[in-house]
């Protein structure tokens, strides 16, 4: 297991009781004997918004790193990642988007592993390349919004 995972994994277990939790991100960065820049990589990629979390921070000497969980209801998440998505989406940001939907319960495993499919890179093979990404959040969009009603 890499920094990265043992970084991500101390801060779930933060949020395992709690649906927020504060951390230092130097005090972070000298437990885990490594920069604070490291710090910074683990909470953007896997403390995002598209995984469900949302981070407030507040540099200077007392400064913190507030990640909060949010739970919304199946169909307020569903509707804020049809929302939340822009004209293009490429796999790696569909596959969070997807995850953290069947996570939270939104989309059963079944729907999900659909979703996926239809929105891999191999389903979309026969499109352009340079369109492929616009193609994927049209087809996602519709598919969420036809699980919405």
């Amino acid at each position: 297991m890499g920094i990265s995972d043992t970084i991500a994994d101390f801060i779930n277990g933060l949020l395992k009781d709690e649906s927020a939790a504060e951390v230092q991100r130097s005090a972070l960065a000298s437990m885990f004997n490594c920069v604070p820049s490291q710090i910074n990589y683990v909470i953007s990629t896997r403390f995002s918004p598209e995984r469900g979390y949302i981070v407030e921070s507040r540099r200077g000497g007392g400064g913190y790193i507030r990640i909060i969980r949010v739970s919304p209801e199946p169909e307020d998440l569903l509707m804020h990642t049809v929302n939340s998505l822009g004209d293009d989406c490429n796999a790696q940001t569909a596959r969070a988007l997807i995850s953290n939907a069947v996570t939270a319960g939104a989309l059963s495993q079944a729907a999900g592993r659909l979703m996926l499919a239809a929105v891999g890179d191999r389903a979309l093979t026969p499109a352009a390349p340079e369109e492929r990404d616009a193609l994927r959040a049209a087809i996602l969009k519709e598919m969420l919004l036809r699980m919405i009603g």
